[in-house]
């Protein structure tokens, strides 16, 4: 049998607990004020129990119109239709109840209580009154609890996005740089084996680390530089002094930590989008600025010499890195173009970030 909680979002055991026997001490106190100030404990000796009663069964006559009525317009765009049928539903469930169930029993039951004395007309006041309020209160939590839930399947789908294209991002050192190396490799093996050896050492260690950072959401930014020290060589090796690259006074932050490969992958868009020749060489910095609010930031500069035509984009860029930290962690990328330098600056992170 389906729980009221999976099908309204939300558990009414103590609201159900609490509010009958709440809504019957004011619903007593607000129809049997003058009998409360006379004292006239022969209408209030059997008000207690008759009022638990009434409102008893209204609270779970509506409980259940509720139910069955929410599984069948739970939509967004079924709101105004869930109310309206539920208006009118609770009216013929009270109008049921009312006749053929409370007014017959306590008739029974109290026999010198008759419909004269105006306290059946009380009581279907009251009724109505528990209805309007069942009604607030349950659509009020069905509203809240659906918003939550679709707030957080909406937040999972955004993370499961990012999740894929930083999946993409970690199955892949651009395909280019790989046979880019294996290119530098063939002609290392005849120029020089023993480079050659310290190559392939560097480039199993650029793979070992994109393979041992599959599962992290940050890494620390000693085992990002580690990674990028293999990875610069092997640049080196292919663009020679048409490449320069300076990365100094990171020392003391490298207990701070990055969103990974994130580095790397700035490297590589500078590296696509400049022209490198020993004429215009491209030259990549990297070091640490402390932003206004006082926190630091890993910065990777490099000047500005754009290529004429550049190869097509993977789609796993800057954008994932941008979106990656907004998510993973609330922060933004900072991105600066110049005339002169395009400049990214990456918020330094603690393992507590994520």
């Amino acid at each position: 049998m389906t729980r009221f909680k999976d099908i309204a979002g939300f558990d009414d055991k103590y609201l159900v607990l609490a509010g009958i026997p709440l809504v019957s001490a004011l619903s007593l106190l607000i129809q049997f004020s003058e009998e409360f100030k006379e004292a006239n404990w022969e209408i209030l000796g059997p008000s207690v129990p008759i009022a638990l009663f009434y409102v008893g069964m209204f609270w779970l006559g509506f409980r259940w119109v509720y139910a069955h009525t929410a599984a069948r317009f739970s939509g967004s765009g079924d709101a105004v239709k869930r109310v309206a049928i539920m208006i009118v539903l609770f009216m013929t469930t009270y109008v049921i109840i009312d006749k053929f169930v409370l007014t017959p029993l306590i008739q029974i039951r109290y026999e010198w209580w008759h419909a004269e004395t105006g306290v059946f007309t009380r009581y279907r006041v009251a009724g109505f009154i528990v209805a309007l309020l069942a009604l607030t209160m349950y659509e009020t939590l069905f509203f809240r609890a659906r918003t939550q839930k679709l707030e957080g399947e909406k937040a999972q789908l955004a993370r499961q996005h990012v999740e894929s294209q930083l999946e993409g991002l970690r199955n892949q050192v651009n395909p280019h740089f790989l046979f880019n190396s294996l290119n530098t490799l063939t002609w290392l093996i005849a120029d020089d084996s023993e480079k050659a050896v310290r190559f392939v050492r560097q480039l199993s260690k650029v793979y070992r680390y994109v393979l041992e950072s599959r599962e992290a959401r940050i890494i620390l930014l000693s085992e990002e530089l580690d990674f990028m020290k293999s990875y610069v060589f092997l640049l080196n090796e292919r663009f020679g002094n048409n490449l320069k690259v300076e990365m100094n006074g990171l020392e003391m932050y490298s207990h701070l930590a990055i969103v990974p490969l994130s580095l790397q992958m700035l490297f590589e868009n500078a590296i696509k989008h400049n022209v490198l020749s020993a004429q215009k060489p491209l030259t990549i910095e990297v070091f640490i600025q402390v932003n206004p609010a006082g926190d630091p930031m890993l910065v990777m500069r490099n000047n500005l010499q754009h290529k004429k035509q550049v190869m097509e984009s993977t789609g796993v860029g800057l954008e994932n890195i941008r979106e990656r930290y907004r998510i993973l962690t609330g922060r933004e990328v900072e991105v600066i173009v110049s005339s002169q330098y395009f400049t990214v600056a990456l918020p330094l992170l603690t393992l507590e970030n994520v």
